[in-house]
């Protein structure tokens, strides 16, 4: 019986308030929506910890047998100063600054996303759509929302009805907010706005002079609205309906508010089962934002190039100090706490190291079993991570144990034991051993080394040493390959 079906995973969905068992639409298989950047400027630590959440989740989808298609987009047009659909693009506003076009802006910070993602260990997504990509797909939404009386043309300009829609369905399901309290709290300026009520939201938006990215539509030049391209690409790559849509907490209104009146308009049916959303990143003990100018690059934490912590620290410790945080908790980030959290990686990836000398014993005198299902239990409850850690440290308590010879492990046992712990420290967590990785290092520095000193023995004329040097690391693995522009090596 495949692993998912014998544990239940449970789900907090934002929408119902309340953690639910999870049941794909389809059994054997999860589609998974997440809410990606705009790429006009370098992501953030913040954006980085949303992401990194819905990595975990992917990988563990996947741990249980899931066949899962994640989508995960690329906003490259579209996105405003504000959220009431006024102000510059950001992308265009960065391009005309810079005085350069705005698919060199994309394609800057587009490169620098995924240097980031790649450096903290990140699982690509099984798609990564485009809005850019999509514009033909969201005129034709449009269109059908105007077909079905929930949108209007004024100026060039086409508008979501939010009051309209609110007559048959519930507009601030998501976020609870009420349409009376958005209408109140909504200030508009008279004769600056085409829209029939302040609470609208913008389908497509009429481009100004100076707007450098626009395109032809039924109504005018100009560019669509924010919301709607996800609304586009998540039915486009995963149905009228799907499992699990994601983002960070900001997104929930009005955004995500905003796709579900979209995509319900156009099918009719409910567009997503469990809605998930992540909580803030705090700096400085206040909101981690471009806008403010409060926040910290993920890759200046690696190279030390920041004037907020005290020294580099790894991706890896990084990685294990989000996820000692309930993703829907705030996390403060501090220099303090990256120690803290530093010393504990260590002591983790020790006894992980340690784990691969241990031989099995006559007896076990630890339960694997129990640890085993309890290291589940935590990630089967909402994706518990901070509780597992806690499961994976008392892992490291046996095998301090077993060091010292106060415990041991049958071999049965001892395989349990270490296929589980290398499956939740590496391929859920997204962990990495950096001891490996500077034994590596090492490793290439020595290679190198007898490189150099067979090339002056060849130089030399001292055929036997550059032969035995070669021949001696290739009983070890490693093989020599000459070429034109030097010696390169490959392990086996």
């Amino acid at each position: 019986m495949e692993l998912y079906k014998e544990n239940q995973l449970k789900i907090y969905n934002s929408l119902t308030k309340s953690k639910e068992d999870f049941k794909p639409l389809i059994e054997g298989y999860v589609g998974m929506y997440v809410c990606g950047p705009t790429v006009y400027s370098n992501a953030h630590l913040g954006n980085v910890r949303t992401f990194m959440f819905f990595d975990v989740v992917y990988r563990y989808l996947l741990h249980l047998g899931y066949k899962v298609r994640y989508v995960r987009n690329i906003t490259d047009a579209g996105h405003l100063e504000n959220d009431a659909d006024e102000g510059e693009d950001r992308i265009s506003k960065k391009a005309r600054l810079e005085q350069i076009e705005p698919m060199e802006v994309v394609q800057k910070y587009t490169v620098d996303f995924h240097n980031v993602l790649k450096n903290y260990n990140f699982l690509p997504p099984s798609i990564e759509p485009t809005a850019t990509g999509h514009i033909v797909e969201q005129i034709e939404m449009i269109k059908e929302i105007i077909q079905k009386g929930f949108g209007y043309e004024v100026n060039g300009s086409v508008y979501f009805d939010v009051l309209e829609y609110n007559k048959k369905e519930n507009y601030g399901i998501l976020s609870g907010r009420k349409v009376e309290d958005l209408i109140h709290n909504t200030r508009t300026l008279d004769g600056q706005s085409d829209k029939k009520n302040p609470q609208d939201f913008a389908l497509w938006k009429k481009a100004d002079e100076r707007h450098i990215m626009r395109w032809p539509s039924p109504w005018s030049d100009g560019f669509p609205g924010w919301h709607l391209e996800c609304s586009v690409m998540s039915t486009k790559y995963l149905g009228t309906q799907f499992d699990i849509h994601g983002g960070g907490m900001d997104l929930k209104f009005p955004h995500h508010e905003c796709e579900i009146a979209q995509s319900k308009t156009c099918s009719g049916v409910k567009p997503v089962n469990y809605w998930m959303h992540t909580n803030m990143l705090l700096l400085n003990s206040q909101k981690m934002a471009k806008s403010t100018g409060n926040f910290i690059l993920p890759n200046e934490i690696l190279s030390g190039e920041n004037n907020i912590l005290p020294k580099p620290f790894s991706a890896s410790v990084i990685r294990f100090f989000c996820m000692q945080a309930n993703y829907r908790s705030i996390l403060d980030f501090s220099g303090e706490a990256l120690e803290a959290s530093e010393k504990g990686h260590t002591k983790l990836m020790d006894a992980v190291d340690y784990l691969t000398k241990i031989e099995a014993g006559k007896i076990s005198t630890y339960d694997v079993e129990k640890w085993k299902s309890d290291c589940y239990d935590a990630m089967n409850d909402d994706f518990n991570t901070p509780i597992l850690i806690s499961h994976l440290f008392e892992a490291v308590k046996v095998i301090n144990q077993i060091r010292e010879n106060k415990a041991s492990l049958a071999l049965e046992d001892l395989s349990t034991f270490k296929t589980t712990m290398n499956a939740f420290v590496f391929d859920i967590l997204g962990l990495m051993n950096e001891n490996l990785q500077d034994n590596s290092e090492k490793i290439t520095g020595v290679v190198e080394l007898l490189i150099k000193l067979r090339k002056e023995a060849r130089e030399n004329k001292d055929w036997a040493l550059s032969d035995q040097i070669r021949d001696q690391l290739l009983e070890l693995g490693i093989q020599l390959k000459d070429g034109r522009e030097g010696t390169t090596f490959s392990i086996n």
